[in-house]
């Protein structure tokens, strides 16, 4: 019998029974009022008389009337700016000894500071999605395995001073004591700065852990499993990792990965998905019998919603000034927001650049919908990389096909607007049929797109390339592994450099 695993179970069990969740709305409440009074003497609380905040009858109000909406481009010219230099008390107190470097598209280039209070927030996050473990119904000897957790190197570069990489990379290197034991690849491995020279030390070293759980973004886990198979000569990864039971995912949706995982894969695994982002690790999903996860409302983010309408956004796909703004007791279900944040690292009134569907109001459940600016509204058409994800896994299921990886761009080709389309998939495909079919499902799930192909969008075409040409491309760009995404919408510069790089492969 697996002692150790039994006690642990059933002190995660009596832990979740004690500290049940909060209340969403008064925990955020507490939230914004603790963040406030801890930051009223810095530059940036001074300037927006946080004093004056905490003493006004609703200080939610207050707060969002005092303080501008920023993006990650006015916040640094504004603020952030003075901490590469070493100011202190700018934004939040003290200073911090990190940048997490964001492999997003929001901006060129992002540095977020992470502070000790942030990286303390991660770990009680992480805890949080422990304690959860007790709803999946997982037997007491899987609290024994191994975590396999592939994020980006844990070898930070010294930046400016400061000590840089991506968060996923930060949050490993300041693992508390306790999980090393359980934490694969381990120091060493984790450290190596190159992708393909950490995944084939993690395949050589494979068959002498016994991991239990998973996490990781999934292209490339899966890219990781299939070296794994591929090099010790197994069927599946249970072959080497009978025990695995639990794949965390994140960063983007995992539905058009499933399939191909589950080739992999000898019996059923569990998937558990997390939104871990530069940021901050902002939800996490804590029960079986939903895709949704539960933001993180007691632990030092505090959450905001924009209605994402033409309206609340300019035409760079910011969140214009005036933009109506929600707290979470005003939100909708089935509406989608856009997210602004306000944290322990000192971001206030953040633009994160991600969108949101809230699906459960009550137990404040949201799922990523997809991301600001890759949002396609060229000549109207209002596409929403939601809508995308789900007319190509309606496609899968109707061609049983595997498409792991699309970008698409709205581009001008011989005086017509195109609405052009890359997918990758392994095997042969009717590309006549899947464009048809794409054409039609996107005009029967928005009317915005529909009234655009009869009108100003001319057409619509699709492209089949391998999945592997999108990695390259990923490759070539520096952004394999860890939390790197590949684009799902492209302006016309960047797609036609995307297509001239693909026709030389």
């Amino acid at each position: 019998m697996a002692i150790i695993g039994e006690i642990i179970k059933r002190a995660i069990k009596v832990n979740g029974l004690i500290s049940k969740d909060p209340s969403p709305v008064e925990a955020q409440h507490e939230v914004l009022l603790a963040m406030l009074e801890k930051a009223k003497n810095t530059a940036f609380g001074r300037h927006y008389h946080f004093e004056g905040i905490l003493s006004s009858e609703d200080p939610v109000r207050a707060f969002q009337h005092a303080v501008p909406i920023f993006d990650y481009d006015k916040l640094y010219a504004e603020w952030w700016h003075y901490l590469e230099v070493g100011h202190e008390n700018v934004t939040w107190p003290g200073g911090q000894n990190y940048f997490a470097m964001s492999s997003g598209t929001t901006s060129n280039s992002k540095a977020i500071p992470v502070t000790d209070d942030m990286l303390d927030a991660i770990k009680k996050a992480g805890i949080q999605q422990i304690l959860s473990l007790k709803n999946f119904d997982l037997p007491a000897d899987f609290f024994e395995k191994d975590i396999m957790m592939l994020g980006s190197s844990t070898e930070l570069k010294e930046r400016k001073g400061f000590l840089a990489g991506e968060i996923s990379g930060i949050s490993a290197a300041n693992l508390p004591l306790w999980f090393r034991k359980f934490y694969k690849p381990g120091k060493k491995i984790a450290a190596s700065k190159d992708w393909d020279e950490r995944v084939a030390k993690i395949a050589k070293s494979a068959h002498k852990w016994d991991v239990g759980s998973m996490s990781g973004m999934p292209s490339w886990s899966e890219l990781l499993l299939k070296e794994i198979v591929r090099l010790n000569k197994v069927d599946t990864i249970h072959d080497l990792w009978p025990n695995l039971q639990v794949y965390t995912t994140g960063g983007v949706a995992f539905g058009p990965y499933k399939k191909s995982f589950e080739k992999l894969f000898a019996r059923p695994v569990t998937y558990i998905d997390t939104y871990l982002a530069s940021e901050g690790y902002l939800a996490t999903q804590k029960r079986p019998d939903t895709d949704a996860m539960a933001l993180i409302v007691d632990n030092g983010i505090f959450f905001e919603f924009v209605p994402f309408v033409e309206r609340n956004m300019d035409e760079s796909g910011a969140v214009r000034q005036d933009a109506e703004v929600l707290a979470l007791d005003e939100v909708e279900e089935g509406v989608e927001y856009v997210l602004l944040i306000s944290t322990v690292s000192g971001a206030w009134r953040y633009m994160i650049g991600d969108t949101i569907i809230v699906k459960d109001k009550v137990r404040a459940e949201i799922i990523i919908s997809g991301r600001t600016k890759h949002f396609l509204n060229v000549v109207g058409e209002q596409l929403s990389v939601h809508q995308m994800n789900t007319a190509i896994q309606k496609m899968q299921d109707k061609f049983h096909v595997q498409i792991k990886e699309f970008v698409v761009s709205t581009v001008q080709r011989d005086g017509k607007k195109i609405n052009q389309w890359y997918i990758g998939a392994e095997q042969e495909c009717p590309t006549g049929e899947l464009r048809k079919f794409l054409d039609e499902e996107l005009q029967e799930s928005n009317k915005n797109f529909k009234v655009a192909r009869n009108q100003a969008l001319d057409g619509l075409e699709l492209r089949v390339i391998p999945t592997h040409y999108f990695h390259q491309w990923s490759e070539q760009h520096k952004k394999m592994g860890g939390q790197a995404k590949i684009p799902r919408v492209m302006n016309q510069e960047d797609f036609e450099a995307f297509e001239e790089y693909i026709s030389k492969l």
